[in-house]
């Protein structure tokens, strides 16, 4: 469910069991008008109609992070059948409008701030079949289990503070491969392969389900919404540019995806183009 006023975009996610696992998770979300920086409404015929939220730049950690999610784990596209079409497409016109004033009386707040409040709140704690992760918004500490690789659970945890983070990475488990959260630090030589996730100090598995895969991307959008805010709080820009190498595997990944029959045309074409775009 959807509803807006002069100053918010208030979306109360389903929970009922085909609902994707990440809107589960987040159950509410508020978005600010100002934050929007476009509203996009698109008719399917027969198949129904989308509406969608395209946030500014720095203010949706989770399309920064969730290139890979699936179209029906969006948090902010709404969907809906023919039958309700023009109420759709007449909200849509009324919510435009709204943003764009929106914009106007809150042009200066930095989005980095608008993209906390689209996280949870700190300390976030979460756990998967490897682990935990928790993130207090200044350090990342990994935890592996006794089910982690031998040499994870032989060191038991790292910790990572975040002015050392260039970003964060979340991949989901897709067919027979494990999903993972993935921290990658200045310290890391762009020529130098990391290792594989399951042996990466650096990495954090999920398997064998689609919830854990959801609160893997939620602490990667969070710990992106944290470095976004820090960056401008320091009055420096945000580092957007992916490294080429993180962006080409998770294109050859969308490709396998495609092949398999996963995504449509016109889905890798959007989402291929959408990682082009951040080199």
């Amino acid at each position: 469910m959807w509803r807006f006023d002069e100053e918010k975009v208030v979306i109360q996610y389903d929970t009922r069991w085909r609902t994707h696992a990440l809107l589960k998770v987040l159950t509410r979300c508020e978005v600010p008008l100002a934050a929007v920086a476009a509203v996009e409404f698109a008719s399917a015929g027969k198949k129904g109609w989308q509406l969608r939220l395209r946030l500014r730049e720095h203010a949706d950690p989770y399309a920064a992070v969730g290139s890979l999610l699936a179209e029906k784990g969006q948090p902010f596209l709404l969907t809906g059948g023919p039958d309700t079409e023009l109420v759709a497409e007449y909200h849509a016109d009324q919510l435009r409008l709204a943003a764009d004033a929106g914009r106007l009386g809150d042009g200066r707040r930095p989005p980095g701030e608008y993209a906390l409040g689209l996280v949870p709140p700190v300390p976030l704690h979460i756990r998967t079949s490897e682990g935990s992760a928790r993130f207090d918004g200044q350090t990342l500490r990994l935890e592996w289990s006794g089910d982690a690789s031998s040499r994870k659970s032989k060191k038991r945890r790292m910790e990572y503070a975040l002015s050392d983070i260039r970003r964060i990475e979340w991949f989901p488990q897709k067919s027979m491969d494990e999903g993972y959260l993935r921290i990658v630090t200045g310290e890391e030589d762009a020529e130098t392969k990391p290792a594989k996730p399951g042996k990466d100090f650096a990495c954090l598995l999920t398997e064998d389900s689609a919830k854990q895969d959801a609160w893997t991307l939620v602490m990667a959008a969070t710990v992106t919404a944290h470095l976004w805010a820090g960056a401008a709080g320091r009055g420096e820009s945000a580092q957007l540019t992916a490294d080429p190498r993180s962006v080409y595997d998770r294109i050859r990944e969308l490709r396998r995806l495609h092949e398999e029959g996963l995504l449509t045309d016109e889905e890798f074409t959007s989402k291929k183009a959408d990682l082009l775009d951040r080199l």
